[in-house]
């Protein structure tokens, strides 16, 4: 039975799948060789080769600057990793995602001793400094400064009481300051934060660092599947079939994920916007998720650490921006996201989604379909249609059959080669809002795209029509038993 339910316990069950973690002893410096290191190991995705899809986690134990502190990274960067730690077949991740969303378990305040406060670091105490305290790595030479890439970020809204949890970029910018990218108009806590700021007031949030993956996964949920006032920990909830438990921070007035293995508590100033770069000036900021490197922002909101509290000896847990891992953390919510809205307007189009690794889980998706009468035919397209509006940052949708494995990059090809005619099957659906990371979406690129983030979306129909079905069938193998 899959008893996992903090990163300590994850990295338990690796240890018992051969080939899924690798241990360290060996000294690495958190500025750039961790990262470096691991592009080799296991990062996959988007990250330039040479890199390796499906590698192993590792867990560095000496980290250069952080004595007794050690650094998990790639946990979750296969599908077999997520599946064995979420408790499902890989196949069925966003089945899974899909119906923890729509029965959620609300996570639960406890009174018990918090293992996340095992030791306590107060802002006050002359000796505090970020730097020093969280093993935050950089993931090239280029980066402005430590990024805390895997902290689930929550805070409530100051008018309605509501939670949220969310991953956001987050660079140690002084001993006691972290700046926070909030994207205008599309995380929960960006509102909370804008709401705070007209009533002229901080913000509390806690960031906790090193937690059960389920909540990992559960956090990357967005709009419309979860909207404002949906806590995504209720999705970890009803994944474990129990509520996630929660404490008191100790010095602002919100909560932390109890068994985490690092807790940052502070407030975002109200108001105030810094430049991510201001120690650095370099312009860049972190590989994202499309394999490029992240322009700096100027509009970062400020997080004013008041304390940090950690585990003893405790994990800190990062992801590369462009690696597999990201690819399962924003992909798999959004299957689910796919998968809820089309079954609701057109039960039994869609078996399965794929979120695709090349789209960095947000760009690509796969949807396999089947048509079972020819009043079928078509609907196809309606479900792609639906996926944009389940998720508006997708820019490609590829339908395939269902004799065609969408998990399989060659497969999926051989139904665009063999299924596919380009004035036929393609459908254009220019001037849409995408996602302003695609450096591609830019009015620099062409004169006919007006602002930054604005896509050309396509569907590649590659299934069979309806009335020709029988003459595409596959060729017929033997079922046999391969271990005789």
């Amino acid at each position: 039975m899959n008893q996992v339910r903090d990163l300590r316990s994850a990295l338990e069950l690796l240890k018992t799948m051969p080939g899924q973690l690798v241990e360290t002893d060996v000294e690495v410096d958190p500025h750039a060789e961790l990262a470096g290191v691991y592009r080799h190991v296991g990062a996959g995705g988007t990250v330039m080769r040479p890199t390796r899809q499906n590698g192993p986690s590792m867990l560095f134990h000496n980290i250069k600057g952080h004595p007794g502190a050690s650094v998990s990274i790639g946990l979750l960067a296969s599908r077999e990793r997520v599946a064995a730690l979420l408790g499902c077949d890989k196949k069925d991740l966003g089945q899974l995602l899909r119906s923890a969303a729509t029965n959620p378990v609300e996570p639960v305040l406890s009174e018990e001793p918090a293992p996340c406060q095992e030791i306590v670091y107060r802002a006050e105490d002359p000796d505090f400094d970020l730097f020093r305290l969280v093993p935050a790595p950089t993931n090239t030479p280029d980066d402005v400064g430590p990024y805390i890439t895997m902290g689930m970020c929550y805070a409530t809204h100051p008018d309605t009481g509501k939670s949220d949890i969310t991953i956001h970029r987050m660079c140690i910018q002084s001993r006691d300051e972290i700046s926070i990218f909030l994207q205008p108009g599309s995380r929960h806590i960006g509102a909370m934060a804008e709401r705070a700021t007209e009533l002229n007031q901080p913000l509390p949030i806690s960031v906790s660092i090193g937690v059960d993956p389920a909540i990992e996964v559960g956090a990357c949920f967005e709009p419309p599947t979860t909207p404002l006032g949906y806590d995504e920990l209720a999705v970890a909830g009803a994944i474990r079939k129990e509520p996630v438990k929660l404490c008191r921070c100790l010095t602002v007035n919100e909560r932390a994920i109890a068994n985490a293995e690092y807790v940052i508590e502070g407030e975002i100033v109200p108001g105030v916007h810094v430049q991510e770069d201001q120690n650095t000036n370099t312009g860049y900021a972190m590989p994202e998720f499309p394999g490029y490197t992240g322009e700096t922002s100027s509009e970062c909101w400020l997080i004013k650490v008041k304390a940090v509290t950690t585990r003893k000896n405790p994990i800190m847990q990062t992801v590369i921006g462009p690696s597999e891992e990201h690819v399962n953390l924003a992909g798999i919510p959004t299957e689910a996201s796919i998968l809820e809205m089309v079954e609701k307007a057109m039960p039994g189009i869609v078996k399965n989604v794929y979120a695709h690794s090349a789209g960095g889980g947000k760009y690509m998706a796969v949807m396999q379909c089947r048509k079972q009468v020819h009043t079928d035919e078509g609907k196809q397209r309606q479900a792609a249609l639906l996926a944009f509006s389940a998720f508006s940052e997708l820019k490609n949708i590829f339908l395939v059959d269902e004799d065609v494995d969408i998990f399989d990059t060659n497969d999926v090809l051989w139904a665009m080669n063999t299924r596919f005619q380009g004035d036929v099957d393609i459908i254009k659906i220019p001037g849409v809002r995408c996602h302003p990371l695609d450096p591609s979406a830019h009015p620099a690129y062409s004169s006919s795209i007006l602002d930054v983030g604005i896509s050309c979306k396509m569907i590649y129909d590659c299934t069979v029509p309806f009335p020709l079905k029988e003459q595409f069938r596959r060729a017929q193998f033997m079922d046999v038993d391969p271990t005789k």
